[in-house]
């Protein structure tokens, strides 16, 4: 009669070891955001397009990999993000630091529905390019849009506050 109550001792201890070691379910923001990429990326290239910065920097670019972007643009107004996607990342094999590149594989990464590696991208393409003009104002956006999907409400507020830095006024002409 000793052993019964040994063995239900054991299963239940068992039972809640069980209960503890798994983990809780991530968070359904985390998942899938519900916002939609489409008008996300619209979003981030309205804030580089309607920005007024005195200053702007324009690379030099390889031929090929302009080629490879034109296609990319090309495929991308077809409505085909991750087709897009795999022409600019051979267009990022030729030139691995351009941030304006980097900046456009975060957009198609967003637009197919990867925030995180957009954010990721957008980070980067920060972080190697000018903190000033419509790239920045892009980058800084892109992080505002991905951060709040993911539910990062801090980061999201933390880049909000950024967006200003972009701008540079013109100097005073007398």
């Amino acid at each position: 009669m000793k052993k019964i109550p040994f063995v239900y001792f054991a299963i239940s201890f068992a039972a809640a070891l069980a209960a503890c070691s798994q983990p809780s379910p991530p968070a359904r923001v985390a998942q899938k955001p519900d916002r939609d990429p489409q008008a996300t990326v619209a979003n981030i290239r309205a804030a580089g397009a309607q920005f007024d910065s005195s200053v702007e920097v324009r690379p030099l670019r390889d031929p090929a990999v302009e080629g490879l972007l034109k296609q990319a643009r090309d495929v991308e107004a077809q409505r085909q993000p991750a087709q897009a996607l795999e022409l600019v990342r051979k267009a990022l094999a030729i030139a691995p630091n351009s941030p304006d590149i980097l900046q456009y594989e975060a957009e198609l990464s967003i637009e197919a529905g990867d925030w995180r590696h957009g954010a990721e991208s957008a980070q980067k393409s920060y972080e190697l390019g000018p903190k000033v003009g419509s790239l920045c104002a892009r980058n800084i956006q892109t992080l505002v849009e991905a951060r709040s999907s993911l539910g990062d409400t801090a980061g999201a507020d933390a880049a909000r506050q950024q967006v200003s830095g972009c701008r540079v006024p013109a100097p005073a002409r007398f």
